[in-house]
């Protein structure tokens, strides 16, 4: 898996026209509706969790 995986679309408007931003890891630009986001991975489900997600630590 590579360490940047782009979304596909806006959150908050569904358009296509994303740019990475240099604010950060994760970070990206919505060009159409001008707003800026992150993302971050937070763990995997576990049915036997309840559905909680795991805490990732990065070692």
């Amino acid at each position: 898996m590579s360490e940047r995986a782009a979304p596909f679309f806006c959150p908050y408007c569904g358009d296509e026209d994303l740019r990475p931003s240099e604010a950060g890891h994760g970070a990206w630009e919505c060009h159409s509706c001008r707003r800026a986001f992150q993302l971050k991975f937070l763990g995997l489900l576990s049915p036997a969790n309840g559905g909680k997600a795991h805490e990732r630590h990065d070692d």
